[in-house]
């Protein structure tokens, strides 16, 4: 059993900051997905797939893979980047060139 562990981010439809810092823990699939030849759906018997825990701090995931023997890779969360413009900036399409007389 490997499992991954990543913090989660902000859901770009959510406007606050909740649930930002809980870290979750996914296990890695056992088998790959496989078409269903009635629908053609992807899918597995992996039931752990299916299976998300959350916990408040990266130590209490990592103490729970420990406890449970659990392989586990730490994912880090990429660093947020701002771009800073104004609001003219989404209408500038070059160099503005005067008129000429």
């Amino acid at each position: 059993m490997a499992a991954r562990i990543y913090q989660r981010i902000k859901s770009t439809m959510q406007s606050g900051r909740a649930k930002v810092g809980e870290w979750t823990l996914e296990y890695e699939p056992a088998h790959p997905k496989v078409a269903d030849p009635l629908t053609g759906w992807a899918g597995s018997g992996d039931t752990r797939e299916q299976l998300r825990l959350t916990f408040p701090s990266l130590d209490a995931a990592r103490g729970y893979c420990d406890q449970h023997g659990i392989a586990y890779a730490v994912i880090p969360l990429s660093e947020r980047s701002l771009k800073l413009q104004t609001y003219a900036e989404n209408f500038a399409v070059g160099p503005v060139v005067p008129a000429g007389d």
